[in-house]
């Protein structure tokens, strides 16, 4: 038996809840994945999976394997991948989850000038609103906008996403301007859940003080392109991200509400598992993308 390998396919296993998964990951069949975890059970002379039809689960033996194996097989791993690669060209699979909002205007180009430096890596870009389990999963990176939770995450902070009250010029005309947030009540809206502070009121920052309006969405999305292609038909306002709106703001399709106020901001970070070495395809793009993204309009270093 070769342990080094059983313990991999152990691993995976257990990271991925799935035989079949894991098979997929290690670019072997599940019937070989099957034999080494049974061969490691052999053995180690215990049982270490629980196995059902929907979910394979470690035992607690099992469960203790993993803790204490997980490091050994991440120094391993990070020892031959300085060996292969030092003097060597980046290459390798990269997984990188992101918003739809931040993933396709912006961080898209980023991977695509990635890809142009270094064309041996080939990125899996998943775009979608929701936050995914990097281990399990099986993500190198992830770009989350909130305080990242989980003692298994390492952080790289990119800054803050400003947000803004905007609206079309034809639709600020139409009713006569918005000077004051009392003035918002009788405004058309379009939301994202995110900006909405509770039911259908907007929180607005100004001089040190929060100011809670009411407001009434006329259009509620959970996609970004939705609420930009709204206000730009001029029939509604909203808060938006300013990264997905400054060239309309420096072109005058749009303009911003109440200027003075602010809305609260969000902060953004580039997140990737402790547990896993930093492959230096990883390490290249986190390298190449973070300044690239802290230096996009719309991102702030504060609040």
């Amino acid at each position: 038996m070769d342990l080094a390998l059983a313990l991999r396919a152990f691993q995976r296993t257990v990271e991925r809840g799935s035989m079949t998964a894991a098979a997929r990951d290690l670019a072997v069949s599940q019937p070989a994945i099957s034999k080494h975890l049974r061969n490691l059970e052999a053995h180690v002379g215990a049982r270490l999976l629980e196995r059902s039809a929907r979910l394979v689960r470690p035992t607690p033996q099992g469960r203790r394997l993993y803790e204490t194996s997980r490091p050994a097989l991440s120094a391993i791993d990070a020892a031959l991948e300085d060996a292969r690669t030092e003097g060597a060209e980046v290459e390798g699979r990269l997984r990188l989850h992101a918003p739809t909002c931040i993933g396709a205007k912006h961080l898209h180009p980023i991977v695509a000038d990635f890809r142009a430096r270094h064309p041996r890596v080939t990125v899996d870009l998943v775009l979608e609103e929701r936050v995914v389990d990097l281990i399990h999963e099986d993500y190198d990176l992830a770009l989350r906008y909130g305080r990242p939770e989980g003692q298994n995450l390492v952080v790289r902070r990119l800054g803050w996403s400003r947000r803004i009250l905007a609206a079309a010029p034809a639709y600020l005309e139409r009713i006569g301007g918005i000077e004051a947030p009392e003035q918002l009540a009788g405004a058309e809206f379009v939301a994202i859940a995110s900006a909405a502070t509770g039911g259908d009121a907007l929180a607005l920052q100004h001089g040190g003080e929060t100011v809670t309006v009411p407001i009434r969405p006329v259009l509620r999305t959970n996609n970004a392109e939705v609420l930009v292609a709204a206000l730009r038909a001029g029939r509604v306002m909203g808060p938006v991200q300013h990264l997905l709106v400054a060239e309309d703001l420096a072109e005058g399709r749009l303009v911003r509400v109440l200027p003075n106020h602010a809305i609260r901001a969000t902060e953004a970070s580039l997140v990737f598992p402790s547990v896993r070495h930093m492959r230096p395809a990883v390490r290249a793009f986190t390298d190449f993308a973070v300044p690239r993204i802290r230096a996009i309009e719309g991102i702030s270093q504060t609040t």
